[in-house]
């Protein structure tokens, strides 16, 4: 596996949760791997499930590496925020492939589009936020992936909780191709990828950063990005040009 990663798009071509001028992607262990994995399961038409706690990054590395490593017209992105059933499912499917017309309303009928329009040409469904999928929607996604004639992958992403979700559907669990468990970064990953995360940490004493991360972040991706917005308020209330320890409990402050 190569170790080197894509040229880094900044804030605004990407999907971090808090808006930040001037941030970059970085590589992280955790994106890395997402890359190889996400590379082999599109390669296989396979499923994979990258998972982990809230704020560590998920949805953004594999987006990234989606858009790396498949042209967009062939990537198709599905959230959920409750449990859906089966009908819902075809619904969003509908929706996400694009399809003309008014969804069909009988299930046969309904089954047979879809299947038809998942095998015209290879793609790849991003189902994020999946640990809110219940049996009934796992089953319908496996039986869309069981049929023959369908050529397509699936990612699916979500929160800890994901993992025990899929693992209760046997039929679906043991067609997975990667389980992939996204962690916090570690101290040492902090010290190597937060001062090329934004350029105001590119000037901080590497101390300041331990120290953040010791007191405010615990090696979360997104407690990272409100520090950063924080901190850079700070500095503009202060006039400052560099991250010190009063700006940090300054910024600290704001985050409960």
């Amino acid at each position: 596996m190569t170790a080197n990663p894509p040229t880094p798009p900044t804030d605004t071509d990407t999907d971090q949760y808090v808006p930040l001028p001037d941030a970059r992607i970085v590589a992280t262990r955790a994106l890395l791997t997402a890359r190889e994995n996400i590379r082999d399961t599109i390669a296989a038409r396979a499923m994979t499930c990258i998972h982990g706690g809230a704020g560590v990054g998920k949805t953004l590395a594999v987006n990234a590496c989606l858009r790396e490593l498949e042209p967009d017209e062939d990537v198709r992105r599905i959230t959920f925020r409750a449990r859906p059933t089966a009908r819902a499912v075809r619904h969003e499917l509908h929706a996400a492939l694009g399809l003309p017309g008014t969804p069909p309303r009988h299930p046969s009928e309904f089954d047979h589009l879809l299947k038809q329009a998942l095998a015209r040409h290879p793609r790849t469904l991003l189902v994020d936020e999946a640990q809110w999928l219940n049996g009934e929607a796992v089953e319908y996604f496996r039986f869309l992936h069981d049929e023959r004639t369908t050529d397509f992958a699936i990612v699916f992403v979500g929160g800890e909780g994901c993992h025990t979700t899929l693992r209760k559907q046997p039929m679906l669990a043991s067609r997975i191709f990667i389980w992939q468990h996204v962690t916090r970064l570690t101290p040492t990953e902090v010290k190597d990828v937060i001062p090329s995360y934004h350029p105001l940490w590119a000037s901080a004493d590497p101390d300041d950063i331990a120290y953040a991360d010791r007191h405010a972040t615990h090696g979360n991706f997104r407690a990272w990005a409100r520090l950063t917005a924080h901190t850079l308020t700070a500095l503009t209330h202060t006039g400052r040009t560099t991250v010190d320890c009063d700006t940090l409990r300054w910024a600290f402050s704001r985050l409960g």
